[in-house]
């Protein structure tokens, strides 16, 4: 092999043969894309509208309040977005120990 090589011949070797400046290469002509708006139709917002409300399970709980030991008794029905049953028991009597001072859980039910 040879040591000494020329500058051209290293850049040959690095960079390959060198591209005739003669070839220069055009850009490409687009064509005008046409736009093309994709509307949803009416029916199909009314029916995403029906899946949006789908079924959440609930359990009412009724108890027994007031502020007066062993006197009148009011009968309050809670509400729970749950399944469990100890959990909307909690939930009802928390709510309901803000506005009264004696709270007694009567039922849990499904609705």
């Amino acid at each position: 092999m040879n040591s000494e090589l020329t500058e051209e011949e290293m850049r040959r070797a690095l960079f390959g043969a060198p591209q005739p400046e003669e070839q220069v290469s055009t850009p490409l002509v687009q064509e005008p894309v046409p736009e093309i708006v994709f509307t949803k139709p009416a029916e199909a917002r009314l029916a995403k509208k029906k899946v949006t409300k789908a079924f959440t399970p609930r359990l009412r709980v009724t108890l027994r309040v007031g502020n007066e030991f062993e006197g009148k008794m009011t009968e309050l029905i809670h509400e729970a977005d749950t399944l469990s049953s100890l959990l909307a028991e909690q939930d009802a009597v928390r709510a309901a120990r803000k506005k009264y001072k004696y709270v007694e859980v009567v039922s849990v039910r499904s609705m």
